[in-house]
């Protein structure tokens, strides 16, 4: 148990320095070298107008097919929206356009009934700080 909160405080205090690092540039420093997008968060959000039997009689084939999609690692990871209007997706993307390619092959897409939202993921790049070398 003390190790693990030793650990815990040291990821703490690592994660407290990334913060600040982030935060801390000088109005005039160049901006962060890009990253590369490693994969995309979609939310997937249900028309206002979806019936709900329209959505009824999609939802099997919606299941079938994401469900697919896990299994061949296209879906990372998938959450049921908190607020019921939806699930939120993290996909294995190299680009939002490349996500948006996949979502638009779901069947609550193609009839209409839903949108999605995409975000570009990419490694935590003050990190970088951490492993550049010393400033002379």
């Amino acid at each position: 148990m003390v190790h693990r909160s030793r650990r815990s405080r040291r990821f703490a205090a690592l994660f407290a320095v990334v913060v600040t690092l982030s935060f801390a540039r000088p109005a005039a420093a160049q901006p962060p070298p890009s990253a590369p997008t490693t994969g995309v968060l979609t939310t997937l959000t249900v028309k206002s107008e979806a019936s709900r039997d329209q959505i009824t009689k999609v939802m099997p084939d919606e299941v079938r097919q994401t469900v697919q999609m896990y299994l061949d690692g296209k879906i990372q990871q998938w959450y049921a929206r908190g607020d019921g209007r939806g699930v939120v997706f993290i996909l294995n993307a190299a680009s939002v356009a490349d996500a948006k390619a996949l979502t638009d092959t779901l069947p609550l897409t193609k009839a209409g009934l839903v949108t999605f939202e995409y975000m570009a993921l990419t490694p935590l790049t003050p990190l970088r700080m951490l492993i550049a070398p010393a400033a002379k």
